[in-house]
């Protein structure tokens, strides 16, 4: 997967956002960045994903602006980084809640969800939608994709 910031080549934003996001590993890594996980030895360990493959996808998704490296030091030890999401990053909570609406609806698992989405603070749960300029949600069945130009 190459990082490098796209070219106005690339006309769709699904093409655009799959070159930066489509990595089978880049999900992962994100939703551990959402649960607190910042450290690469925790990633690593939680995922059970190769240390080279982790690297290179870090690198990438810095490179790309979703996440951003911070030095960090623990006593005497060398200076190390941990990962923290850019605005660019938190935004990809939207597409982790619908993959994962998704699965819990066409993939689901005999106990029923792993995660719940809820407002913050002890709000009721919730769920992906597309919803137009009125906050009003539209079925899906009333949403069409059209060429901009």
């Amino acid at each position: 997967m190459a990082s490098a910031v796209l070219g106005d080549e690339v006309v769709c934003s699904v093409e655009r956002a799959v070159h930066v996001l489509g990595a089978r590993w880049t999900p992962l890594i994100l939703r551990e960045l959402y649960y607190g996980c910042t450290r690469f030895d925790e990633i690593r360990q939680r995922l059970g994903i190769a240390t080279n493959l982790l690297t290179t996808r870090l690198g990438d998704l810095v490179e790309s602006g979703v996440i951003e490296r911070v030095p960090y030091k623990d006593g005497h030890a060398r200076t190390r980084h941990e990962y923290r999401l850019t605005a660019a990053g938190r935004d990809t909570l939207l597409i982790l809640g619908a993959l994962q609406q998704w699965g819990d609806r066409h993939q689901p698992r005999t106990k029923g969800p792993s995660v719940l989405r809820r407002r913050r603070g002890g709000g009721g749960q919730l769920r992906v939608a597309f919803v137009d300029e009125e906050g009003r949600e539209v079925a899906l069945d009333d949403v069409e994709m059209v060429p901009a130009n």
